[in-house]
C-alpha cells in the first residue's frame, strides 16, 4: 500500500527544488512512505559504494543525474550522503529499497539488477523540475520496490531500417532509466541481415544490403548495414550493466529472403536466387528444412550463442506462408520420411529440433505464437502477437508466454491521426493507439488458469522499423508510449491509475528532451475540430472550432491576435465561434505555466476550409486508409506522409460543398509499390485503364456520382513523383462527397492525394 503523509516544510531558497508532494515518479514504485524531515542533495554530493555491482550502480547514478538534472556527484567518494548497500534481506534480484533520511540516502538490494534500479529511482527523485543544475530538497520517505513482471521488454528492428549502434545505447539508457530489462533485436528478416556470422560472411556481404524501390525511374544506391560481433558483444555488455538482458532473434522460417539471397544452396528451398527484397510485408522464401539447411541454421546459432548470453534466443516463426514448401519435392519427401502430414507441422518439427539444440546449450527457445500452429514443441516459450489467445493456450499448456498483442503493443501503430503524425500503420482508425490504450492494457489475459499464471513473464512493446528510417522517427513513435508500459508491466495493478501516471508523466517528457531524446508531444498536442461540416460554417459565417488534447492534462489557452499562446492567454472553456480568416494558436499548459506541447494551430479562412489535407480525406465505400507512408521508402523527413488503401487507389473528400465550390485544384504524389501481399493479394481491387499509365477520375456525389474530371497520368519513368491537377466543378446543392480513383495497373506505382484545394471561382 502507497502511504503520502503532508509535511509541514518551511520554505526554501528558489533555487532549490522540494519534493513536498507524492513523487513524480515512472514507474511507480510498489509502496512509499513518507516521513518528517528533508535532505538537500547539491553539487559535488559523494557517493559511497562498496562492491563491484554497487559501483556499477553508482556509476550510472552519476551518468544519470548529469543528464536529467545537471548535477555532478562524486561517484567514487569514501563519504557522502548517497551509500549503495548490500542487503541480503531484500527479496528478489530486482527488488530494492531506498531510504531518503535527514542524514543521507540509502539504496539497498541484495541483487546487481536491484541497485541499478534504485539508482534510476533516485535519479527521477534527483530531477523533478527543469531547475537543472540547481540543488534538490527532498522528502525523507522509504520506497520498497519490487517489479511485477520478470519481462518489460521492448523490440528494436535493425532488419527493415538499419539503426545505428550509437541509437541502440541511447535506447538501452532509456530502458534502464524506466526499470525495462529486456531489448529484443530482430535482427534478420526479409530486407536485412544485420549480424555478422564469420563462418558465412556473404549474409553481411550481400544480405546486408538491398537496393531501395522506385516509383519511376531508376532507385537509388543501395541501404543497409551490419554489426560486428565485437560491436554486438560491447552492447550486451553495456546493457547488462543497466540491468538489461539482450535477447537476438534470427527469424525463420520466413523472412528469410536476405538469407537465401546470400546462400541460396545452403539454406533456399527451390534454388533460386532472389534480390534483398524491398518489399514490406510477407514473402515467399523459406529457409528449407533439409539437413543443409539445418546444418547451416546451428552454425549461425552457435555464433549467436557466443555473442549473446541471454537464456532465451527468438526464432521467429511468424508469417511464414508454405507455398515453397508446398511445391519441393524434397520437402515433401522429408515430411514423408517424417510421418508429417501438413506444412505446419514440418515448421513444428524445425522449430522443435532448434530448442532441443538451444537446450543442450543451455538455452532456451522462445517464438511467436504461429509456432502454436502444428503442435507446440516441449522446449519452447511464445511470445503472443496475434491477439492473446495464443498466450493463453500455450500457458495452459505449460509453457512460458510473452504478452505482445498487435496493434496495441506495436509501435508502428500511429500514436494519433493528427495531420503531422509521421508514418505508420492506421488501419482505418482501428489502429491508432493512444498513450491511453496503451496504458490500459492488462498483462493478464483472460481465459487463463489461475494455476498457469506464473508462466505469464510479461509483456514487450514492438518497434517493427519499415518505417522509421532514422534513430529520431524510432524514439518519436517509441516514447512516452514506453513510459505506459514500463508502469504496467513493473507496478502493482493498484498503484495504476492513468490520470496520475500523465501527470507524472509531464517531468518524465523534460527527462527525454535532456538527454536528446525526440518524445512525441502527441498526447499532449491541440486538437482542433470544426463543428457541424465545413460547409456549413462557410454559409454561416460562422466557424466553430473545438479544442482538446489526447491525454486532458492541463490547461489549454489559445490566442486569436498571431501571437504564441503563453501561460497568461486566455484558458479554453467552450467551443469557439469564430469569423472566417481568424488563426486559432493553442496549447495545454501546466499549473506552474509551462506548456505541455510545441503549440498548434487552425485556420479559418475561407480558403483553409475548402482544403483538405490527405489526412482529412476518407477511405472509398468498402475500403480503409491502411497505412501512412512516406513519399520515398527511405525518406528520413517526418513530411511528407500519405494515408493510403495499398489495395484500391480510390480516397474521397467528404462533405465537399458544392454550393460554394467552383472549382479544385489536386496535389499528387507518386508512391512506390512494395508490399508483399502473399495471399492478401487476392484483395487487391482492379481498376480499367484507358490510359497509357492511368487515370485519376473525380466524381461528385461520391464514387457512383457524376464524372467531372479525368486527367491522364504521366509516364512514371519520366516524370516528377509529385504533380498537380486542376478543373472546374458543375453548381451543386448542399454538401457532396467528392471520389477520385485512380486506375492505374496494379503493377504501377500507387497514387496518392496529397491534397485537394476547392476554390469559390472556376
Amino acid at each position: 500500500m502507497i502511504r503520502f503523509r503532508p509535511l509541514a516544510l518551511a520554505l526554501l531558497m528558489t533555487s532549490t527544488a522540494v519534493l513536498a508532494e507524492e513523487p513524480k515518479l515512472i514507474p511507480m514504485p510498489a509502496s512509499i512512505e513518507t516521513r518528517a524531515g528533508t535532505l538537500t542533495i547539491a553539487d559535488g554530493a559523494g557517493i559511497v559504494a562498496g562492491d563491484a555491482g554497487a559501483k556499477i550502480a553508482a556509476r550510472l547514478l552519476v551518468q544519470q543525474v548529469k543528464v536529467v538534472r545537471g548535477l555532478t556527484l562524486a561517484g567514487d567518494a569514501r563519504a557522502g550522503p548517497i551509500r549503495f548497500v548490500r542487503d541480503a534481506g531484500v527479496a528478489g534480484d530486482e527488488a530494492y529499497v531506498l531510504t531518503v533520511a535527514t542524514t543521507g540516502v540509502t539504496i539497498a538490494a541484495s541483487g546487481d539488477a536491484g541497485l541499478v534500479h534504485g539508482a534510476m529511482t533516485l535519479a527521477q527523485l534527483l530531477s523533478p523540475d527543469t531547475a537543472v543544475g540547481k540543488p534538490v530538497t527532498l522528502a525523507a520517505m522509504t520506497i520498497r520496490d519490487a517489479p511485477r513482471f520478470k519481462w518489460r521488454g521492448l523490440l528494436i528492428d535493425p532488419a527493415r531500417h538499419f539503426v545505428p549502434i550509437p541509437a541502440l545505447y541511447a535506447m538501452v539508457d532509456q530502458l534502464a532509466a524506466q526499470k525495462m530489462n529486456v531489448l529484443h533485436l530482430h535482427l534478420t528478416d526479409d530486407q536485412g541481415w544485420r549480424m555478422e556470422i564469420k563462418r558465412y560472411p556473404d549474409l553481411t556481404r550481400i544480405g546486408a544490403w538491398r537496393t531501395p524501390p522506385s516509383s519511376g525511374g531508376a532507385p537509388g544506391p543501395k541501404v543497409g548495414g551490419f554489426y560486428t560481433q565485437a560491436e554486438l558483444k560491447a552492447l550486451v555488455a553495456y546493457a547488462k550493466d543497466r540491468a538489461i538482458t539482450v535477447v537476438p532473434e534470427i527469424d525463420l522460417p520466413g523472412h528469410a529472403q536476405a538469407a537465401v539471397a546470400s546462400y541460396p544452396a545452403e539454406v533456399g528451398v527451390l534454388g533460386d536466387r532472389p534480390a534483398v527484397s524491398h518489399d514490406w510485408g510477407v514473402n515467399p522464401w523459406l529457409f528449407s528444412p533439409e539437413d543443409r539447411s539445418m546444418t547451416f541454421i546451428k552454425h549461425v546459432l552457435d555464433e549467436l550463442m557466443d555473442v549473446f548470453p541471454s537464456q532465451f534466443i527468438h526464432l521467429g516463426g511468424d508469417e511464414a506462408v508454405k507455398d515453397q514448401w508446398e511445391r519441393s519435392p524434397a520437402v515433401q519427401a522429408k515430411m514423408k520420411a517424417l510421418g508429417l502430414k501438413t506444412e505446419m507441422q514440418m515448421q513444428s518439427w524445425m522449430i522443435d529440433q532448434l530448442g532441443e539444440y538451444l537446450a543442450k546449450h543451455g538455452r532456451r527457445l522462445i517464438g511467436w505464437d504461429e509456432i502454436l500452429e502444428g503442435g507446440l514443441p516441449p522446449s519452447a516459450s511464445v511470445m503472443s502477437w496475434r491477439g492473446e489467445k495464443g498466450a493463453v493456450e500455450a500457458a495452459n499448456q505449460g509453457h512460458d508466454v510473452v504478452l505482445s498483442p498487435a496493434p496495441t503493443l506495436y509501435l508502428d501503430s500511429l500514436q494519433s491521426n493528427r495531420s503531422d503524425e509521421p508514418a505508420g500503420r492506421i488501419s482505418g482508425g482501428d489502429a491508432i493507439v493512444t498513450l491511453a490504450d496503451l496504458y490500459k492494457y492488462e498483462p493478464e489475459p483472460k481465459g487463463l488458469a489461475a494455476d498457469k499464471a506464473q508462466h505469464v513473464l510479461g509483456a514487450q512493446i514492438n518497434a517493427f522499423s519499415e518505417y522509421f528510417v532514422t534513430p529520431e522517427q524510432l524514439q518519436h513513435a517509441t516514447f512516452p508510449r514506453l513510459s505506459a508500459l514500463a508502469e504496467r508491466t513493473w507496478s502493482p495493478k493498484t498503484t495504476q491509475d492513468y490520470a496520475n501516471f500523465v501527470a507524472r508523466l509531464e517531468p518524465q517528457m523534460g527527462r527525454y528532451a535532456r538527454a536528446g531524446i525526440a518524445a512525441a508531444d502527441s498526447a499532449f498536442a491541440v486538437d482542433f475540430a470544426v463543428q457541424g461540416t465545413r460547409g456549413d460554417a462557410l454559409r454561416a459565417r460562422k466557424v466553430p472550432v473545438t479544442l482538446a488534447t489526447q491525454a486532458g492534462y492541463g490547461t489549454i489557452r489559445y490566442t486569436l491576435d498571431g501571437k504564441e499562446p503563453t501561460a497568461r492567454s486566455k484558458a479554453y472553456a467552450s467551443p469557439l465561434s469564430l469569423k472566417p480568416g481568424v488563426v486559432v494558436r493553442a496549447a495545454a499548459f501546466t499549473s506552474d505555466g509551462r506548456p505541455t506541447a510545441v503549440p498548434r494551430l487552425f485556420e479559418t479562412s475561407r480558403a483553409a476550409l475548402l482544403r483538405r489535407s490527405n489526412s482529412e480525406m476518407v477511405a472509398c465505400p468498402g475500403g480503409s486508409l491502411n497505412l501512412r507512408v512516406p513519399l520515398t521508402a527511405e525518406a528520413t523527413a517526418l513530411a511528407p506522409v500519405y494515408n493510403i488503401n495499398i489495395f484500391d487507389g480510390c480516397t474521397m473528400y467528404p462533405a465537399a460543398p458544392l454550393d460554394v465550390a467552383r472549382g479544385f485544384s489536386v496535389d499528387v504524389a507518386r508512391l512506390a509499390r512494395h508490399y508483399g501481399l502473399a495471399h492478401d493479394a487476392s484483395k487487391l481491387v482492379p481498376q480499367y485503364a484507358v490510359t497509357t499509365y492511368g487515370e485519376l477520375v473525380v466524381r461528385a456525389g461520391g464514387c457512383k456520382g457524376t464524372i467531372v474530371a479525368t486527367f491522364p497520368l504521366p509516364d512514371p519513368a519520366t516524370s516528377p513523383n509529385r504533380m498537380a491537377f486542376s478543373g472546374k466543378l458543375p453548381e451543386g446543392k448542399g454538401d457532396a462527397d467528392l471520389c477520385l480513383q485512380f486506375t492505374q495497373s496494379l503493377e504501377s506505382p500507387i497514387y496518392a492525394v496529397e491534397s485537394m484545394q476547392l476554390t469559390e471561382t472556376n
